[in-house]
């Protein structure tokens, strides 16, 4: 199971409270004033860093979380002065600020309860968050598959035996004449009974269906790629058009004011977090101004700054969206998103399946992604979709173009379903895809393509920064070789339009797929594999890829073009395809 991804739940599940305290257009607000998050865990999971960027934020923040450390000495095998420097968990972190730590006996239940109620009264006076650090056995090993006798003594795991709170308490009761033996028997024969009526239950209890294996994987009430979000066609537009940049903008302005709820955070998002000089200065907004305003717009319990820490950041949104809040959290860089994937992976699409839902985790997640920047290199250049795509419970999108970006944000937005919106950095000011504002209700489905160029004799299937270049590639060759090419946006990832790959390549027998990605194991593949597999008795050539080479982008620009795809490969692709 996952190892740490609770502690930033946590936090975020506070943060929650805070947030709602201070939006003040919420009526709705699910909170109470005296509440405080509960964090369990044991002594070895505090080494995840994942830990430590909870108590930063808590601490920060002066959030109500009450973290209880249980301390057996070890991490399955690893002893306590190999996880924890000093051996100590509260003592490694006692410079926190405003951090209450209190180390306890937890094999005493009433030094145990004394030390609980005061953590618990600290947070509710809202002076930060509580550790407590509660000193605990182990009566038996790990799991079935480990054996505690191979690394811990006899005479240790004696010694340990012997602080048994069960054993204890019941000696404390007697020996204080609170309960008899008799009485204490008689408990633990009702609890072992108890035991045995809940197992018995669980293992009565019917199996679940084979057709329910799918159930719950998306919002079975909110369907984003069905026609109610669909308002393509009607929505009004304006004459000026401006770039993907100003679009997406134009989107996070009206969806705000719609939906009180949505709260944007991350690495340099505000207009300026230091509140006292706001009026003072431009104000940053996002290193490409995507968010700019929105601070001044809708204040700074809506929209602010974190640390550099990207798994802060998407842990913090899980806990929030739980609460009923809308995040809207940004990675500032496809690049960095690394940091994240213990949220992205495991927690942030399953909690709704997992749950069979019972709880569930929307979000819209903003990442900055791909090449083409002439010098963006290693680490500004990357585009890795296909994780994402290979990742049930989370839909993915990636915009060609100015409009687009509107219409599928907005989507994005009202939908119930954790959604990758990725965000290409070298479309977010060029002209080729600039777009009309095109008001407050303009939706875009998911899973519905887009047809920019219409033709009869190859299908190219592509999206991003690729649809240009495609586009420039299809003109190219219709004037030098008279081939008639059509050119499908995708748009949106997963879900995908079949239906529209489908229709064009039985129209055309010929399918070229062309992503910025890596070629091999890249999302291309997938579209290409699917083709050759479900339309094999329409096609007249094999189905070709033109993509990356298999390898980082380089910071050279003679190199980056080399690697990347450009219009003179796709022309290749398609004059290959051709002679077929």
């Amino acid at each position: 199971s996952p190892t740490g991804t609770q502690f930033l739940q946590a936090v975020g599940c506070a943060e929650a409270w805070l947030r709602y305290t201070r939006i003040d257009d919420l009526k709705e607000k699910p909170i109470h004033d005296d509440e405080v998050v509960y964090c369990s865990a044991g002594d070895g999971t505090t080494s995840e860093g994942e830990f430590f960027e909870s108590l930063n934020t808590a601490c920060n923040l002066k959030l109500p979380v009450l973290y209880l450390i249980e301390d057996n000495g070890y991490a399955i095998s690893v002893p306590v002065e190999v996880q924890t420097a000093g051996g100590s968990i509260s003592k490694l972190v006692s410079t926190f600020p405003d951090l209450y730590i209190q180390e306890v006996d937890g094999c005493n239940p009433l030094a145990s309860y004394e030390v609980i109620e005061r953590a618990v009264r600290y947070c509710r006076e809202r002076r930060g968050p509580a550790l407590v650090h509660a000193h605990v056995i182990r009566p038996y090993s790990h799991s079935q598959s480990d054996a505690e006798s191979d690394y811990r003594p006899a005479d240790e795991r004696q010694a340990e035996a012997e602080r048994d709170p069960i054993n204890l308490f019941a000696r404390y009761l007697t020996e204080n004449q609170i309960a008899t033996e008799d009485e204490i028997k008689q408990i633990a024969s009702d609890a072992d009974e108890a035991v045995e009526r809940a197992a018995e239950q669980a293992r009565a209890a019917a199996k679940p269906a084979k057709e329910t294996a799918l159930l719950y994987v998306y919002s079975p009430d909110v369907d984003p790629a069905s026609e109610s979000f669909d308002t393509e066609s009607s929505a009004p537009r304006a004459e000026a058009e401006k770039t993907m940049i100003d679009l997406i903008n134009a989107c996070l302005i009206d969806e705000m004011a719609r939906d009180e709820r949505i709260v944007v955070f991350g690495e340099d998002v505000a207009d300026c977090s230091r509140d006292q000089y706001i009026e003072k200065v431009k104000g940053k907004g996002g290193v490409f101004k995507a968010t700019l305003n929105l601070q001044r717009r809708y204040g700074s319990a809506r929209v602010f700054n974190t640390p550099l820490a990207e798994a802060n950041i998407i842990g913090r949104a899980v806990g929030l969206a739980t609460r009923g809040l809308m995040p809207v959290p940004e990675i500032q860089f496809f690049d960095y998103i690394w940091p994240a994937m213990q949220q992205l992976r495991n927690e942030v699409p399953l909690m709704r399946w997992r749950s069979n839902n019972a709880f569930k985790c929307p979000m819209v997640i903003r990442v900055a992604t791909g090449g083409y920047l002439t010098g963006g290199a290693v680490y500004h250049s990357q585009c890795g979709e296909s994780l994402f795509t290979h990742t049930p419970g989370m839909r993915v999108v990636l915009p060609s173009n100015a409009l687009d970006a509107n219409g599928l944000l907005r989507t994005a937005l009202r939908s119930d379903d954790p959604v990758m919106f990725l965000e290409h950095k070298h479309l977010y000011r060029q002209t080729h895809n600039k777009g009309p504002y095109p008001g407050p209700d303009y939706m875009i489905p998911f899973g519905k393509a887009r047809i920019a160029r219409e033709g009869r004799d190859i299908s190219i299937i592509t999206y991003g920064a690729t649809v240009y270049r495609s586009m420039v590639a299809a003109n190219r060759v219709e004037a030098e070789h008279g081939l008639s090419v059509e050119v499908i946006d995708l748009r949106s990832l997963n879900p995908y339009d079949w239906e529209a790959i489908s229709d064009s390549v039985r129209k055309t027998s010929k399918a070229l797929v062309v992503y910025e990605d890596t070629r091999s194991w890249g999302y291309g593949a997938e579209i290409a594999a699917r083709i050759a597999d479900e339309l094999f008795e329409h096609l007249d050539g094999p189905v070709r890829r033109v993509a990356a080479l298999d390898c980082f982008v380089a910071y050279n620009p003679d190199l980056e073009d080399e690697i990347l795809p450009q219009p003179d490969d796709i022309v290749s692709g398609i004059l290959g395809l051709a002679r077929y």
